[in-house]
């Protein structure tokens, strides 16, 4: 029997999996103070060995950010919160590339909204890691459907961050429950 590759590069979703927006009935954050960490989250990536250069794991995230094509915010601010986000995660800068987000309208039909595996893919590109060696996290059916299509192993966000569910979500109550875009 083979033995499992270590997980060279984890990626996230965002909205959901990472940060909730502390906006009622908006679905993700559309300028800087609408959002923060779920708790845990910073903690229990505090558990993996972040690396640098061919030691320990890497991190990316891969985020859809309907509402800058839908003229919310723009794809700056889009990206500014993202990089945000994952300073206050992991404690630091994110390494260049680590942040994909797909700007485009729900049903634009762009190649990157997920369920589509391109920002996967270029993240796994990004950091030079096989397939067998990533791990992809988020909270949402196209998060699992993603992974499928890129051809890498899934975990769910409320398993991987151990969030209690026997309440019946899937993550720590939040003050949004509409669906990200």
């Amino acid at each position: 029997m083979r033995k499992p590759r270590p997980v060279k590069l984890y990626i996230f979703d965002a909205d959901g999996t990472l940060r909730r927006t502390t906006v009622a009935g908006q679905p993700c954050p559309n300028k800087e103070g609408e959002w923060e960490l779920i708790p845990g989250v910073r903690e229990r990536l505090a558990r993996i060995e972040w690396g640098k250069g061919a030691t320990g794991a890497h991190f990316g995230v891969a985020s859809n950010q309907g509402g800058v094509g839908m003229g919310y915010f723009s794809y700056e601010t889009a990206y500014a919160l993202l990089w945000e986000m994952a300073r206050q995660a992991w404690g630091r800068e994110p390494p260049e590339g680590a942040i994909q987000m797909c700007p485009h309208a729900p049903f634009a039909g762009c190649p990157c909204r997920k369920p589509k595996p391109l920002m996967l893919i270029r993240l796994m590109h990004r950091f030079g890691v096989r397939r067998d060696e990533t791990l992809f996290v988020g909270d949402m059916d196209r998060d699992e459907e993603a992974a499928r299509r890129a051809g890498v192993p899934f975990a769910w966000a409320h398993e991987f961050f151990e969030w209690d569910t026997a309440a019946g979500g899937e993550s720590p109550p939040v003050a949004n429950q509409t669906p990200v875009l």
